[in-house]
Order: C-alpha cells, then sequence, then structure tokens
C-alpha cells in the first residue's frame, strides 16, 4: 500500500513534484531568448552545448553567445532566426523538475502550440513591451483557455528596451489579464522582464525596484499545480489484451494500458464502455508484481472477475460515467491547410479508440480579437477555433473537457493519408434521434 504522499502529488514536497509549461508569444517576442536564459541562469546547460552555442554565435558575428540557439535546433530555424518546431527541454532544479515545449510563435505554427500546450499545466504568454498585446497574443491566449490551461504567466519581455517604465507594464498587464479573464482562465500572473540581459528570469532586477512580485523561475518553482487523483473517476483506456495462454498462465486475462485519471483499487466496481457492462477489478498488475491499488498516469495491467468481450478501445471506468454516444458536440482548433468542411468524412481518435465519423455541421467560428461567434461557417481554415457537431460510426464515452482533458479530447483525421486534421475538445455530449440528421448522408460513411 502506497503512503500518502506517493498517492496524493498534491502531497509531495516540492523536489520530487514535476511541471509541465509551454511558452507561447508573437514572432520575435523572445521566446527561445528566455528559455535560453533560463536554462543558462538555473546552470541546467551542459559546457559542450554552451561552447557549441558560443561557437555558432562567434560564427554570425556576435560577441555575446545568443542564447536563443539553445532551443532552435533545426537549421532552418537557426537560419530564419525564428522557431518552426516545438522545442522540449528536461531540467531541474533543487526545487521542482520541469518539462519545457517552447512553441512557434509565427501564425503559421499557431497548431505548433496546440501540440505543446495541451499537456501543459502552465503557460508562458510572452509580450514585447514596445508592442503590447498584438492579435497572436490574443490568440495564444485563446488557445490557452481552450486547452484549459490553469495557470497563465505574462511575461513581459524586453523592458529594457522601454527604460524598465513600470507604466509601460501596468497597462500592458492591465490589457491582457483582462481579456484572458474573459476566456475564463482562473490564474493569471505578470512578470516584467529581459530576457537578455536577465531581468526577473532567474535573479531579480535591479532595474525594476517597483515590481515586487516573484521571479519567472521562483514562480515556475512554487506555483501549486499537482492535484489529488483520489478527486477524479477512474477512467483506464484499453490499448491491449493480454492473453499468454500458457501452461504457466493458462487462464490469464489481462488488460493493459495508462490510467488515464483517478485511482484504482482491487474490488472496485467497475463499468465498461461502451458496452455498459459493470463488473469488479479482481487484481492489479504493475510491472508484473500484483498491487491493491493504482493511480494516474501509472501503466497498468487490470484484471476482471468476468471474462467480457473488451478489446483495445474500451473504457473502464470507476465512479461516474459518461453516457456513450454517436453525437459529439466539440469546440476545434484546425491544424491542416486543408480546411475542414461539413460533409467531410474523417476518422475520430478518442484516447485508444479510433472510429469513422461525419462532420454534421459547424456551428461557428470564433473572432479571436473580439471573441463573438461567427455563425453561418461552412469551413474552418488552419488556426480557426470554431464549435463543430460530429455523428460517429460507434458510440463513444466521452468525458467533457472541463472535467477532464485526456478523455475529454480527441483527434479528426484524414483517413485517406492518415493526416491530423483537427485537435477537438468535447463539450456536451448528448444523443439525438437519427431523423434529425441526414440518415442518407450518414449511411453512406457511418
Amino acid at each position: 500500500m502506497p503512503s500518502t504522499t506517493e498517492l496524493t502529488p498534491a502531497g509531495q514536497n516540492a523536489a520530487t513534484s514535476l511541471l509541465r509549461f509551454a511558452t507561447a508569444g508573437s514572432v520575435d517576442d523572445g521566446k527561445s531568448t528566455l528559455v535560453g536564459r533560463l536554462l543558462h541562469d538555473s546552470k541546467s546547460v551542459l559546457t559542450d552545448q554552451l561552447e557549441a552555442v558560443e561557437h555558432a554565435s562567434r560564427k554570425r558575428g556576435q560577441q555575446a553567445p545568443d542564447l536563443a540557439l539553445l532551443t532552435d535546433g533545426l537549421r532552418a530555424e537557426r537560419e530564419q532566426g525564428i522557431t518552426i518546431d516545438v522545442a522540449y527541454r528536461y531540467f531541474a532544479t533543487a526545487r521542482r523538475r520541469f518539462i519545457l515545449a517552447d512553441t512557434p510563435g509565427h501564425v503559421q505554427y499557431t497548431r505548433n502550440m496546440v501540440t505543446g500546450a495541451s499537456t501543459a499545466e502552465l503557460a508562458v504568454v510572452l509580450v514585447d513591451a514596445r508592442n503590447g498585446v498584438v492579435e497572436q497574443t490574443r490568440r495564444h491566449a485563446a488557445v490557452a483557455a481552450l486547452l484549459r490551461v490553469p495557470h497563465v504567466v505574462l511575461a513581459v519581455n524586453k523592458m529594457d528596451l522601454v527604460d524598465y517604465a513600470e507604466p509601460v507594464f501596468a497597462a500592458i498587464a492591465a490589457e491582457f489579464t483582462a481579456y484572458a479573464a474573459s476566456l475564463g482562465v482562473g490564474d493569471i500572473v505578470a512578470v516584467p522582464i529581459s530576457a537578455l540581459a536577465g531581468d526577473n528570469v532567474v535573479e531579480p532586477s535591479a532595474h525594476m525596484d517597483w515590481y515586487g512580485g516573484p521571479t519567472l523561475l521562483e514562480h515556475l518553482e512554487t506555483v501549486q499545480v499537482t492535484t489529488d487523483p483520489v478527486a477524479d473517476p477512474a477512467r483506464f483506456p484499453v490499448q491491449y489484451v493480454i492473453r499468454p495462454q500458457s501452461e504457466e498462465h493458462h487462464d490469464y486475462r489481462g488488460y493493459a494500458g495508462q490510467l488515464a485519471s483517478g485511482v484504482l483499487r482491487t474490488g472496485d466496481t467497475v463499468t465498461v464502455l461502451p458496452s455498459g457492462h459493470t463488473t469488479t477489478v479482481a487484481g492489479i498488475d504493475v510491472l508484473g508484481e500484483p498491487r491493491d491499488i493504482a493511480w494516474a498516469p501509472q501503466s497498468i495491467t487490470v484484471r476482471l472477475t468476468e471474462d467480457l468481450d473488451i478489446s483495445r478501445g474500451d473504457l473502464i471506468a470507476a465512479g461516474p460515467t459518461p453516457r456513450p454516444t454517436k453525437d459529439v458536440e466539440a469546440t476545434v482548433c484546425h491544424l491542416h491547410e486543408r480546411p475542414l468542411r461539413a460533409g467531410d468524412k474523417v476518422l475520430l481518435k478518442h484516447t485508444t479508440r479510433t472510429v469513422r465519423a461525419l462532420v454534421k455541421g459547424i456551428s461557428y467560428r470564433i473572432d479571436i480579437d473580439t471573441l463573438e461567434q461567427r455563425g453561418n461557417t461552412q469551413e474552418l481554415k488552419v488556426n480557426d477555433i470554431g464549435h463543430v457537431l460530429l455523428r460517429t460510426a460507434e458510440p463513444l464515452a466521452l468525458d467533457a473537457y472541463a472535467d477532464n482533458r485526456l478523455t475529454g479530447s480527441f483527434l479528426l483525421i484524414d483517413p485517406a493519408d492518415g493526416s491530423t486534421l483537427t485537435a477537438a475538445m468535447a463539450g456536451e455530449s448528448f444523443t439525438r434521434a437519427a431523423a434529425e440528421g441526414d440518415p442518407a448522408a450518414e449511411e453512406e460513411w457511418v
């Protein structure tokens, strides 16, 4: 039986806790420089890495090392001076471990920000103090809110270029905070920084004595982001059915996968979805050893008291369970250059389950500037955020994304070439009579 500290991440000490966070912002706001400064000043850069950056900087005619090169690893990124792909970095301080996703700022790569922030617990949105809040700033704030990132940090960068003026910072912070709050972001912290000079990134700035808040790293080290898995209903998507059928394990039948949320115990009553069969957990195996309890995000094998017809894609759930449905409503961010249109036939991938689906309609597109819902929308273009109606060939057990980020999210995939089209977050899921749709169109595909 694990201790309370092991079972409840919220009870872990800071030295063992993990924070996943993403950086975002407009082009040339200084994201890569900030990440480089964060790694450099926290002494998370190896000597050979720093030497390589210094060498590359000298070749470009720069006297000081360009810390942005610590994250811009692609040749095209270094040549153009922009971030194209999501760059993941792993580092640690004495107080916390970090997984950082440095996402692109260019509007063309907004979809990459969706990838980087999809698992983040905190988003750092950069703003150039000279330019203030721009369209791309609002877009990134909207994506963070859409993905239910619980904590947002506004880093007002390049304060050295505005003479470290407090009124400039205050005006930008007020505008962004009002906008993010209107999106439903609950926790917003603003920090004035200079990534190039190092002000308020790791060490407090001597140039901004008017600022009494934490440095960026101090906030990252202390923000409370862990949750108690006991508070969440258990959700276990089945990845693989284990049937050794050997002499030693003649009757063994286990269901392997990663516990998406909550806690499972031997003896718990569970429901298998979408079939709706109810049974009991007979045993739990972790790394081949029997356990009485497991908690997210452990990879486990579950044994049940009954031999049910369970396969990859089924969901073993405890507590309040979602109602399987073929009619799905979702807020989406379209990622592909090819538009998404009503009538499109797609594949829908939800956890370990992939089913055919039909885009029945596009309810509206969200105007990022005004947050107005634009109706009469026939298609969603790349980087558009909107609301769609889908009809699936088989019932899905979807939680609302607001309740569970893992089992409330899914992808729309092009059935022709397998490319990802759209990232989706389920809203209210309900069943409608087939007569409300177009049965002829539905039967052709689903």
